[in-house]
């Protein structure tokens, strides 16, 4: 297993100690316990200021509206396999490549939120047949994430539709996996994307997870 770089290690601290303090601000009820937690919700924004450059306001921005106990955000992404090659969407953020996906939304299950974005990502329409993998972020070579993030990869059925870009995204396309374009690492890694093959060539393989 590689060593986790200074990076991560600096974003795990910030995430566990602003986490410890969103606690803290929602269940105790002594005036002074309830400054020094909002103290130490300062402090992790200042660590990803003064040790990793990050601009104070975005700092500031990353844990806004966070309140309540401090759990991992969930993410949803969906494969969809045609003739062997897999859906893909470039991102207008990084332009690069990635199965669509995004955030599960409050009120939507796991496998209408995966429907959703593949709909509104790429145009075309997909019905979510098995959850292949739940990947702890923090546990594969994704690049250091402020948030703690949940991954559920689904493998999706193609229903129909057609190419279309959105807001998000500003191309799409299906790539043979021995040829795939630069990857949204954040999102998706070469690896997940070749073992949620293997899960659609061997339906009967257990999900993946961790």
């Amino acid at each position: 297993m590689s060593t986790p770089s200074h990076s991560a290690t600096l974003l795990a601290w910030a995430r566990k100690v602003r986490a410890i303090a969103q606690d803290g601000l929602t269940f105790s009820k002594d005036p002074y316990d309830l400054e020094r937690y909002r103290q130490l919700a300062e402090l992790a924004e200042s660590v990803l200021h003064t040790e990793l450059a990050i601009p104070q306001e975005s700092a500031a921005q990353f844990w806004k509206g966070e309140y309540g106990y401090a759990t991992p955000k969930v993410e949803v992404r969906g494969a969809v396999f045609a003739d062997g090659r897999v859906l893909l969407v470039r991102e207008r953020s990084d332009g690069r490549w990635t199965l669509p996906g995004g955030w599960v939304d409050v009120n939507d299950s796991p496998a209408h939120a995966v429907e959703r974005e593949i709909l509104e990502e790429s145009g075309f329409r997909a019905r979510a047949v098995k959850l292949a993998a739940l990947v702890d972020k923090n546990r594969h070579p994704h690049p250091p994430s402020v948030h703690h993030i949940y991954k559920l990869l689904f493998l999706c059925e193609l229903l129909g539709g057609s190419a279309t870009v959105s807001q998000e995204t500003d191309a799409v396309d299906f790539f043979a996996l021995d040829a795939l374009p630069e990857l949204s690492r954040g999102r998706i890694l070469e690896s997940q994307i070749a073992r949620l093959y293997q899960h659609h060539e061997q339906p009967g393989l257990p999900t993946d997870f961790d």
